[in-house]
């Protein structure tokens, strides 16, 4: 007899349901959400052929802790798994969710989502960390120029000397106006010095890794750009093909069909936005910045001049992830043409 398990997992306790081939109730309860807990409350019953969970901020621990101890588990989307538990159950409790992965897993109506190693985890919340303490830094900047503007000071642009400078020349003579931004440089330098520190470990990164010195080869793509690529695809042989990459990245345009209706929308803009984001600024290097002649940058600019230059970046940006893929599972360089 073959016998399956849903797991739903939530920051303290994970409710777990065992479900027979036949969808006969075997043993259900709730543990601590720990790969080891979970492992033991398992060994108790029958052994399971499948695990299913949902993704979720819990999921890269459970998932490669389970593996580690000899467990068949499959993490799926959560989106997926939403619409499917909205018919097999009725109330929505953390035990009838738990029923209802387990039938997904004994059914097998799912799709099992790649669950990133760690290590490229750590990577994601270094350029998280990062962007999170750019976007403080700009919301510090705007908070400084609309101190000053009140008394018809215009500063000049944030990251040059002249800035802290001019902001504090107005702020002479006003006591409670110079208080307050003094307390906003101390912030502002204290984010730049976290920038930088940060900056320099990804540059250090990205000397160790020879995959993003690969991927750098591709005129546009920087340091981040290429850690983030490599991070968000971590392992290049999850995609049959190459152009699979744009899709994964929510860079193809969705479409719609239903009977006599058939249409093209936008793109999806589904999978990592940041990755996305990255791939649009390095798009734009390439049509903007990069001097020397190259295939890649006139087809682009031949999409622009019949469409928009905006449509021209994402479908560049589209190519360069099929590129940056190719160059990550072939261990080539980059090759200007």
């Amino acid at each position: 007899m073959e016998y399956f398990a849903g797991l739903d997992v939530s920051m303290e306790e994970t409710h777990i349901c065992v479900l027979d081939r036949e969808g006969v109730l075997i043993r259900e309860g709730k543990t601590a959400t720990s790969p080891k807990a979970i492992s033991d409350f398992l060994a108790v019953g029958p052994e399971c052929k499948g695990v299913v969970f949902e993704t979720g901020r819990m999921a890269p621990m459970l998932y490669h802790g389970l593996v580690e101890l000899g467990i068949s588990v499959q993490c799926i989307e959560s989106r997926q798994a939403y619409q499917a538990l909205k018919s097999l159950a009725g109330h929505k409790t953390d035990r009838n969710d738990a029923r209802g992965l387990a039938h997904l897993a004994r059914t097998r109506f799912y799709k099992p989502t790649h669950v990133k190693s760690l290590s490229a985890h750590a990577v994601r919340s270094l350029i998280a960390a990062r962007k999170k303490l750019v976007g403080q830094r700009v919301t510090i900047d705007n908070q400084i120029r609309g101190l000053v503007v009140v008394f018809g000071v215009r500063l000049p642009r944030a990251l040059s000397p002249a800035f802290k400078d001019a902001a504090l020349a107005v702020s002479d003579g006003v006591p409670g106006l110079h208080a307050a931004l003094c307390g906003l440089f101390a912030a502002r330098e204290a984010i730049l010095t976290a920038v930088a520190a940060i900056d320099g470990d990804i540059k250090k990164m990205t000397r160790r890794s020879k995959v993003c010195q690969r991927l750098m080869t591709v005129p546009g793509v920087g340091p981040i750009t290429a850690l983030a690529f490599a991070a968000a695809i971590d392992d290049p042989h999850r995609f049959k093909k190459s152009r699979d990459v744009g899709a994964y990245l929510g860079l193809v345009p969705q479409r719609h069909q239903s009977g006599e209706i058939d249409y093209t929308g936008s793109i999806s803009k589904r999978g990592d936005v940041k990755v996305r984001t990255l791939l649009y600024e390095a798009a734009n290097v390439m049509l903007t910045r990069y001097a020397a002649p190259l295939k890649l940058k006139s087809w682009a600019l031949a999409i622009a001049a019949r469409s928009t230059m905006r449509k021209a970046r994402v479908a560049l940006a589209r190519r360069l992830a099929i590129i940056l893929h190719a160059i990550m599972r072939d261990q080539t360089n980059f090759k200007a043409a």
